[in-house]
């Protein structure tokens, strides 16, 4: 996702996307580790996804705060 759409999410969507997220790395990196997955590079790409979306949740939570 890029931090443009990230960002139109609410922070209820955020968490929810964060770990069904979280799922998806474990089930790739399970799938990595059996010799299932061809291409490697997605749980790469997924765990920035996740720091693009835990950072986008971090600042729409400082701002709720205050």
């Amino acid at each position: 996702m890029k931090i443009a759409e990230i960002r139109k999410l609410s922070t209820a969507e955020l968490a929810k996307e964060t770990t069904s997220l979280r799922a998806e790395i474990v089930e790739l990196r399970r799938r990595a580790h059996m010799g299932e997955l061809q291409n490697v590079r997605l749980i790469r790409y997924k765990r920035k996804d996740l720091a693009r979306m835990l950072t986008v949740l971090t600042e729409q939570l400082t701002k709720e705060a205050v």
